[in-house]
């Protein structure tokens, strides 16, 4: 079984789940998105984020969903299963599901209830307790969780908690906290940074040391070439490539929305069959639909242009 290292880089996309019209788990479009992810270049997946509907999944549906990604992905990229749940028990036991069925690595938000730095540190320190020896990506979303971590409070879990061997990056703004992390003296050892937000900043964050992304997008395939041509030193072109899917990223990322707008266009792909959110949650009107296939027209047209 790989294992999730301090090494991680690339793409690690966060799956979505794909529903039937009557809310039951897809799982032919599981596969099929699977691997879609997987020749896209994705270097791992990232499965229960999120934008994975995690909380609307009973716990057998959330073991169902990770044991057959990780049949269709057979090894050949790491996956990493979201754990965050209101309870430790309830991580614990999720944590034990995904690695006993062949995961990487685990991925933990903090509740909303931390408020002070000592709070941060002795939650992780708790939870590491319960996860035992899974490697973990701590994910640092204050936008979501309306928790601050401090680069000094980063820095003390992955100095105290030799587990922690990722931050998923999604502070914003936060271009400064990944220049920070990455200065001389600031942790004791170098950790992955694989950076969320639909890849809005992508550029700027590899620039500033991050390793790639983990996060989702419509068109994931963007993703994995800007980091490519970002690690090969290819400026210009990672930006050309970016600033065509720009448009369409940004009206994936409007809160509320963005789950809706990436699964209608899955669909419109033909990688799941349905768009379907489980409720809580709806579809895109008629307007937004057609708004959605124009800046898809649109960026295809600035693609064939790039060539």
């Amino acid at each position: 079984m790989t294992r999730l290292t301090e090494a991680a880089q690339g793409v690690y996309v966060i799956a979505a789940t794909p529903f039937l019209p009557d809310g039951a788990l897809d799982l032919e479009s599981c596969d099929r998105m699977t691997d879609f992810y997987l020749d896209a270049g994705a270097t791992g997946l990232t499965v229960l984020g999120m934008m994975g509907e995690a909380p609307k999944l009973t716990v057998e549906e959330s073991r169902t969903v990770v044991r057959r990604i990780l049949a269709r992905v057979d090894g050949r990229v790491p996956v990493v299963v979201g754990v965050s749940a209101p309870g430790f028990a309830q991580m614990q036991a999720l944590s034990a599901m995904a690695m006993d069925d062949g995961a990487a690595g685990v991925m933990i938000a903090p509740p909303g209830s931390l408020k002070t730095d000592d709070q941060i540190v002795a939650y992780y320190t708790q939870a590491v307790e319960f996860i035992g020896d899974a490697p973990f990506v701590l994910q640092d979303f204050p936008l979501v969780t309306g928790v601050q971590i401090p680069v000094s409070v980063i820095a003390r879990i992955v100095r105290d908690l030799p587990t922690c061997v990722c931050l998923k990056h999604e502070d914003w703004p936060g271009l400064a906290k990944i220049s920070a992390l990455r200065a001389e003296g600031t942790l004791d050892r170098r950790i992955s940074i694989l950076c969320g937000n639909g890849g809005l900043f992508l550029p700027e964050e590899v620039a500033r040391g991050a390793d790639g992304a983990m996060t989702g997008f419509c068109y994931p395939e963007m993703m994995v070439d800007v980091v490519r041509e970002m690690r090969a030193s290819n400026v210009d072109r990672a930006r050309d490539l970016f600033d065509a899917y720009l448009p369409l990223a940004r009206y994936e990322q409007q809160p509320g929305l963005g789950l809706a707008c990436r699964k209608y266009v899955l669909a419109r792909r033909g990688i799941i069959a349905h768009d379907t959110l489980r409720k809580p949650g709806a579809g895109l009107a008629a307007a937004a639909r057609a708004e959605v296939d124009a800046l898809i027209a649109r960026q295809e047209r600035r693609l064939e242009a790039l060539g």
